[in-house]
């Protein structure tokens, strides 16, 4: 199995790190042709508009919508869950449109804000894992197929998958904790 990483800015080292630790062979993508035989895609988190002008600027913005559209596994941690969703609140942000949900960029304030909280995510067991919201987006709603995946204490839904789409308002990349990258490789591998 091959991940690729978008390497356009934010913590791509980090989730081909993570992705290493698996035994997973990843790479970073900057260009269309390094999309060539990869199995499953991660958009990291960083700033959602500098991303997305710089897929623009390397013809990347159509070529991952078209992948993930015929089925291409794609998991976007927080600007990536930006450049996932197909509305985005208050500034009409450019994004690949893929996934139904309504996102809320910077939802939690600046980066001062920032926070780690223990997550209650169901679909990998019972331990809480320790997720890291920097300038973090939350969703609004999910809809056609979305679920939620995860809340914060107060309700505000944080992660959530609809089909071979996986996104996150936080960054599991920046953790030990390995098990929301083995969740997309499940995805990627059908195993869930």
């Amino acid at each position: 199995m091959k991940i690729g990483v978008l390497a356009a800015q934010g913590a791509f080292a980090e989730h081909i790190a993570a992705l290493n630790k698996l035994n997973t062979e990843a790479v970073p993508v900057r260009l269309p042709r390094e999309l060539t035989g990869v199995d499953g895609l991660i958009i990291p988190g960083g700033e959602s508009t500098a991303i997305s002008r710089l897929m623009d600027a390397y013809d990347l913005m159509a070529k991952i919508a078209d992948m993930a559209k015929n089925g291409l596994p794609v998991f976007g941690t927080c600007a990536g869950m930006i450049l996932l969703a197909k509305e985005v609140a208050g500034d009409g942000a450019r994004s690949l449109g893929l996934m139904d949900i309504k996102v809320r960029r910077n939802a939690f304030g600046r980066q001062v804000d920032s926070f780690e909280t223990a997550l209650t995510i169901p679909a990998l067991g019972e331990i809480p894992f320790p997720a890291v919201f920097i300038r973090a987006p939350y969703i609004e709603e999910c809809k056609n197929g979305a679920i939620v995946l995860a809340k914060l204490d107060d309700g505000t839904a944080v992660a959530a998958r609809q089909g071979r789409l996986l996104a996150t308002a936080f960054h599991p990349e920046l953790t030990e904790d390995p098990r929301l990258h083995k969740y997309f490789l499940d995805i990627v591998a059908g195993k869930v």
